[in-house]
Order: structure tokens, then sequence, then C-alpha cells
């Protein structure tokens, strides 16, 4: 009986991705902080609440670390199949510790979710019901993560790192054959995304509003700058022209799903942290000193998001 074994010699190294992620920003940076701005909307709109959708999908990570624990792996169909999910037992000083939220915070939003019948607790087992929000299936999700690991896999091609260029069908097959496992890998990079930039701002509305901002620079900038740049040339070209078309408060409102009140209350934090600007027609730019102070932790990100997208081709090439 022959045995295919994975062939060592051709896997891919994290450090390569890492390379390319940062020669090559131009291209993938805007595509990257699209999808994340596009999933962060889609979660917030399911919830209307970041606590609590951070809440539930550390909830859910603990079963998929369950899942891999016990040398268990669901297809996405499978994962699917029932509208509950089983969740290990939990605590509130653990959400509170886990989710950097007060302890009060915590208990209030547990019963909230509770009370949407998200959370439910029968005898011994606790499920999370997700026929009670609207946010079931990552569809969109999955098939954003596919284009942009396969406009990487480009580049990687490009640099020798992979021998050919991996189609978006062909990820999102891998990805959901695989997704327990590949979708554990994803929460282990959005959930401390989401924490440093709550550190940052100081709440995730904050660096919500902030981000749909960047994302429309990084738009512009990569239309107006038809050439390839580095990670500190393209972030430096987002503010380099003050005459940047912004976002006004209605626009972020409208993307984001966050009440208008809201994002006109956290503009105007931003604006006196001096984390955003505002012109004559009330439209809301990036400013070069706060963009720079975010670098260290945009190299964390990053940093973490080329071991995610290795792991992936891996999956696929070996």
């Amino acid at each position: 009986m022959k045995i295919n074994l994975p062939k060592i010699s051709n896997q891919v190294y994290a450090e390569e991705t890492l390379s390319v992620l940062d020669s090559a920003y131009s291209i993938v940076g805007p595509i990257w902080t699209t999808n994340q701005m596009e999933w962060a909307n889609g979660v917030y709109g399911a919830f209307k609440d970041h606590d609590k959708f951070l809440i539930v999908i550390y909830l859910t990570k603990k079963t998929l670390d369950f899942y891999s624990r016990n040398f268990t792996k669901l297809n996405y169909d499978e994962f699917y199949l029932k509208d509950s999910v089983e969740i290990e037992k939990f605590n509130i000083i653990e959400i509170a510790r886990e989710i950097d939220i007060p302890k009060e915070t915590a208990r209030r939003k547990i019963i909230e979710l509770e009370n949407d019948g998200v959370i439910k607790k029968s005898k011994k087992r606790i499920i999370i019901d997700r026929s009670a929000y609207p946010f079931i299936k990552p569809i969109k999700s999955v098939i954003r993560i596919s284009r942009f690991l396969s406009v990487l896999s480009e580049l990687l091609k490009k640099e020798k790192v992979l021998p050919k260029k991996l189609s978006s069908l062909q990820l999102e097959k891998t990805i959901k054959d695989n997704f327990t496992y590949v979708w554990k890998l994803y929460y282990e990079l959005q959930i401390p995304m989401m924490l440093k930039y709550k550190k940052a701002f100081g709440d995730i509305e904050s660096f919500h509003i902030f981000g749909t901002c960047v994302v429309n620079q990084h738009i512009i900038s990569q239309k107006m700058n038809n050439v390839e740049m580095n990670r500190n040339e393209f972030i430096s070209s987002l503010y380099a022209d003050n005459q940047t078309q912004g976002l006004n408060a209605m626009s972020i409102s409208d993307i984001t799903g966050i009440p208008r009140a809201t994002v006109v209350r956290k503009l105007k934090k931003l604006v006196s942290k001096k984390n955003l600007m505002i012109n004559k027609k009330k439209h809301y730019t990036l400013t070069g000193t706060f963009v720079k102070q975010l670098m260290p932790i945009q190299k964390e990100i990053f940093s973490q998001l080329a071991e995610f997208s290795t792991k992936i081709y891996n999956l696929v090439i070996l």
C-alpha cells in the first residue's frame, strides 16, 4: 500500500510570506484591510454589540480548540449541519479576562446573550444557538479570505516561494474541507488583533470607525499610486496628500452599521486625540503621527497574518 507523505522540502515558511507581505503591501494591504472591515461590519451587524460578538467567537473557539485536542476535524457542511454548537463550561472571570472587559460588563453581556437565546443551558450542556442571530455561516468571509490568499500566492510565486499561483476556488475548497482547523486559526488571528486595537483606541467601536477611514484611504492611495510599494512607503502615502477625500459621519454609519449618534460621538473623541482630522467638508481622514504610532501593532498583526496564510498554503501544497 502506497503512503503519500508530505514533502518537507516543499513547505512554505512564515518568514518568507511575511517578507512578501511587507514588500508588496500596496497590492495586498488594501485587500486585507477591506476584508477586515467587511468582517467587522458583518459580525457587528449580527449582534449590534462588539463585546457580544467577541464573547461568542471566543466561546466558539473554545469548541474548536476541543476538536483540535481530540483530533476531530469537521468540514464546513458538517460543522453547520445543526443550528447549535456545544461549548465548554466557562465563567464570568474567564470571559472578562480573555476579552478584556470588566467583570460586571461580562456578566451583563452573558445575561443579554442568554435572554436573546444565543447562549442556552440544558442540564450539563451549554450551547450556542446559531439560529438566534443572522450571522450564521461565514460564506462571504471564506470567499474573501480565499481571494486574498490567491492574490498573495501569485506574489509568492513571483518570488519563487510557491511553485504556482493558487486559485480562489482551490483555496476555498481547502478551507471548507478543513473548516474547524482553519477557523480555529482564523479566530486565533482575529481575537488578539481586536484586543490589541481595543487597547490602542480604548474601545472597539472607535477602532471600527477608524478602520473604516483607513480602508477608504487605502483604496484611494492604491488608485493614485499605481506602483508597487512596501509597507512603510504605502502607509506614508496615505496621508501625504492633504486633498484625499475622507468619509463623513453618515457614510461611516452606513458602512459599519453603528448608529450615527455613536459614530459622531466617537469621531469627536478620535479627532480630539488626533487619531483622525476633519476638513471643511466634515470629511474625516488619517493623521500621519497616529498612523506611524500604530505601525508596531500592525507589524505584529502582519506577522500573525503571515503565520495564518502559510499554514493554509501548506495545507494545499503538502
